[in-house]
């Protein structure tokens, strides 16, 4: 087992890059290079950010990648805000992938000041 697969964090990003990916297989196909790639791309960098930012040396340096990922995750929110909008998602789906951006948002952020607290105590 990799160091960041042990990280709440990651698993959570994990888990709504596989969701993100099951659920925009049904979007248009016109949307294939727009929202379909955008919303990937931004969940895919939540959990790859985490996984990088693992492996870097000091609290402080891990702490930065954290930032980028709550950026992604951000990113995925109002990409599945628009999906919604345009009928791409039922609400149903909406907010189940809202429920799990929220969670994994959450979560990275706690780890995210957690790091600040350590890179403060160096």
């Amino acid at each position: 087992m990799m160091p960041f697969e042990r990280l709440d964090a990651w698993r959570l990003c994990h888990q709504l890059v596989l969701a993100v990916y099951r659920a925009s297989k049904a979007f248009p196909d016109d949307e294939k290079y727009g929202l379909v790639s955008q919303v990937r791309r931004a969940a895919f960098s939540a959990a790859a950010n985490i996984a990088e930012g693992s492996a870097r040396r000091g609290p402080r340096e891990f702490r930065r990648f954290l930032d980028i990922s709550l950026g992604s995750l951000a990113e995925v929110a109002y990409a599945l805000i628009v999906a919604r909008d345009l009928s791409y998602l039922s609400h149903k789906q909406w907010k189940e992938l809202s429920a799990m951006q929220r969670d994994a948002g959450r979560t990275t952020w706690g780890l995210y000041r957690s790091m600040s607290n350590a890179a403060h105590r160096l």
